[in-house]
């Protein structure tokens, strides 16, 4: 599966992004989906994910309250809601899929399908 991210942007701190993440698979219903990121120096970081059967979705500590998750199988995408934006979100955010895994994911070496990213900037 290919998946593509878009909606990347600048942003002062305290507002809001919707990242979206379209993937080529049309049975999409059967991959779960993860957002990480990765700002310059650092390591990539789980952000959000969300299962493939229920569409639960599960949160970093660090973004809880604040991002959301979704998915539209019917348009094959899932989403990332980040509101209440701050510099330390910036980073390059990328979308991650894997066939119908048991478990909740939080490593990236657990996702079989990266997008190249896109950029988020947050100032202050």
């Amino acid at each position: 599966v290919q998946v593509v991210e878009s909606g990347g942007g600048l942003v002062q701190a305290g507002g809001s992004l919707r990242l979206s993440c379209a993937a080529s698979e049309r049975t999409f219903g059967r991959y779960a989906m993860g957002w990480f990121r990765q700002a310059p120096g650092k390591e990539r970081e789980f952000v959000a994910g969300i299962t493939w059967n229920y569409g639960t979705a599960y949160y970093a500590d660090s973004v809880k309250g604040r991002f959301t998750i979704s998915r539209d199988i019917a348009k094959n995408t899932v989403y990332l809601q980040m509101n209440n934006l701050n510099p330390e979100d910036t980073a390059v955010y990328h979308c991650a899929a894997v066939v119908r895994p048991t478990t909740l994911l939080r490593e990236p070496n657990e996702y079989s399908y990266w997008g190249q990213g896109t950029q988020v900037t947050v100032s202050s």
